[in-house]
């Protein structure tokens, strides 16, 4: 969950940097402890967490292109065009799959069967959610919202899974929650006020 729990800083970032979207004092407040986190992290792995990092990031270019060329194409006409970019890479990776260790699909049970079938749709939805509300929100706020499946990845992985969670680690995501507690301080208040001040300009 580490790396879904930076990708909405990067997201924030990215806001910043390319669309110039500009950041209040709240706001570089908790970008500032999210990389402190990452760096209490890093400390704490004995090296950068990589997967986590080109997850946060990859995923963050990602919601920056949704935003750019959103104007322009839908989200079923978007995802639509990825999956067609993709399908000759699927392909590939099912057969190598295929020749090498075996496909299950089809050959352990209906059951499995219809699992495998409805990982496509269970991916699907939140992807179409995600690109429509990359057309319509600022990316600083699709950020905070981002939020919401590291918490609960972390808490399967923590309290269901009875995953290791050393101290290091522990602080490390206490400094990312804080964070997220500011940002969404800090969306609320700012929220509030413009809907107070849009009946007294009308």
């Amino acid at each position: 969950s580490l790396g879904y729990f930076i990708n909405p800083i990067v997201t924030v970032m990215l806001g910043v940097i390319f669309l110039h979207e500009r950041l209040r004092m709240a706001q570089w407040i908790a970008v500032g402890t999210s990389l402190l986190a990452v760096v209490v992290l890093a400390f704490n792995y004995g090296a950068l967490p990589w997967i986590s990092l080109v997850l946060a990031f990859s995923f963050g270019l990602y919601g920056l292109i949704k935003k750019r060329v959103g104007p322009a194409v839908d989200a079923v006409s978007g995802l639509t065009l990825e999956t067609v970019w993709l399908t000759p890479v699927a392909i590939v990776q099912l057969a190598v799959v295929g020749t090498s260790a075996g496909l299950t699909f089809g050959t352990v049970s209906l059951a499995h069967t219809l699992l495998l079938v409805s990982a496509g749709v269970v991916t699907a939805v939140p992807l179409l959610l995600f690109a429509a509300a990359a057309r319509r929100l600022p990316l600083v706020y699709l950020g905070l919202i981002q939020y919401l499946a590291p918490v609960l990845q972390f808490v399967l992985g923590a309290f269901v899974l009875g995953e290791n969670m050393p101290p290091a680690r522990w602080i490390g995501f206490a400094l990312v929650w804080v964070a997220l507690v500011i940002l969404t301080v800090d969306v609320l208040i700012s929220t509030r006020g413009a809907r107070r001040a849009l009946p007294a300009a009308q």
